[in-house]
């Protein structure tokens, strides 16, 4: 019998996040190579007064974005308000109630309302943020839905000795994915720098027992900002800024770094795709909570690189049952250990890359890691 998923993602008010639709496009195709048959559900704004040629445009777009995976006549949409979607905007797409007989909801949407997630018969949450999305789950910042499971990608957290409390829920672990049909292995061009995309402020902050903290990745890169002195690889930051940043790449280059408009390289999710494979390898601090938490998280980016056959050099979040520290991924603590793990990485690269596929292969495989998710969410 071909099990139906319904994937509840979060992207269309973000067009320009190449990568960030692939977080959701990795878990999307590795379910359709299960044999699985997939929606794709979108939340909209759907209230009276609201553009519907705006909201059909955004549509069409999403649509553009996913024709290319073969995603492009799955999409549906559901509103948050409980307003009825604008007959336009939903044309060509597939209706609210078909695709509520899905045997699963895989929702990667935290604000999804219960009304919605009550529709499906079975549904499990998947947290990409793991300690955050506990943190405003205890500020009150999320009202989480009721879920008949709860998948998180932090291997510790709800464990009794990690930083990261419960919320009262039963997480269980599952790895991040990445479809490795997609991404396969591609070599670097000649003098390529080690890259990674992000987004430089965020206007993040976190509050703990210590007091509140800024949690972007300008911050987390702080302490390395130094790094191009110490290490002769070259290193490149494709980063998305905001209004006021303009000094950020000057102050960034007289350090030794380059610096590209992630807008540029990585809008769409082929551009970004393209990116990675055009690197090196990748180079990347995490959000500072990342670390304070010690989630072993990894990022579904560094997946990417990994699957390419990139060697990823990326900062330690916490100790880890199967993560190395410097076998194709290298995981840093200090300005020091970033630098020896980048030199390490160039002098035997073919090596490297070799065994960063393999980890993704062994690891992150998301024929594997979605079909243990189905298994344990249908059981």
């Amino acid at each position: 019998m071909t099990v139906t998923v319904c994937l509840f993602a979060n992207t269309i008010y973000y067009p320009g996040g190449g990568g960030h639709l692939w977080v959701y496009l990795n878990w999307a195709l590795g379910l359709r190579a299960l044999g699985c048959r997939l929606v794709w559900m979108e939340e909209v704004t759907a209230r009276p007064g609201a553009s519907a040629s705006q909201l059909q445009a955004q549509v069409t777009g999403l649509q553009k974005r996913l024709e290319p995976y073969g995603l492009a006549e799955v999409v549906a949409l559901c509103s948050r308000s409980g307003e009825p979607v604008p007959p336009s905007a939903a044309a060509g797409c597939v209706d609210l109630e078909a695709a509520a007989e899905a045997d699963l909801l895989l929702n990667f949407k935290y604000e999804a309302s219960a009304a919605v997630v009550g529709r499906f018969p079975r549904s499990a949450l998947v947290d990409i943020d793991p300690g955050l999305l506990q943190h405003w789950i205890k500020q009150g910042y999320i009202n989480l839905a009721r879920h008949g499971l709860y998948f998180t990608t932090g291997e510790t957290v709800g464990r009794p000795w990690a930083r990261i409390p419960d919320v009262g829920l039963r997480w269980h672990y599952t790895p991040p994915c990445v479809a490795l049909d997609w991404w396969s292995p591609s070599p670097a061009p000649e003098g390529a720098p080690f890259t990674t995309v992000s987004h430089w402020y965020a206007g993040e902050w976190v509050e703990d027992g210590d007091g509140s903290y800024a949690n972007h990745k300008r911050s987390g890169f702080v302490p390395f900002l130094d790094l191009p002195g110490h290490t002769q690889q070259p290193l490149e930051l494709a980063l998305c800024l905001g209004d006021g940043d303009e000094d950020e790449p000057v102050a960034l280059r007289r350090r030794g770094w380059r610096v590209r408009e992630a807008g540029e390289v990585a809008s769409t999710p082929w551009d970004y795709q393209r990116y990675i494979q055009g690197s090196r390898g990748e180079f990347g601090c995490a959000k500072p909570s990342t670390v304070r938490m010690q989630n072993a998280w990894v990022s579904d980016r560094t997946l990417c690189y990994l699957a390419t056959g990139k060697p990823a050099i990326v900062q330690h979040t916490g100790p880890s049952r199967f993560l190395p520290d410097s076998a194709g991924l290298f995981r840093f603590r200090t300005l020091e250990e970033a630098a020896c793990s980048l030199d390490a990485a160039a002098a035997d690269y073919e090596y490297h890359s070799w065994l960063a596929r393999a980890l993704a292969e062994e690891h992150f495989d998301a024929r594997t890691v979605a079909a243990r998710v189905l298994e344990r969410a249908l059981a």
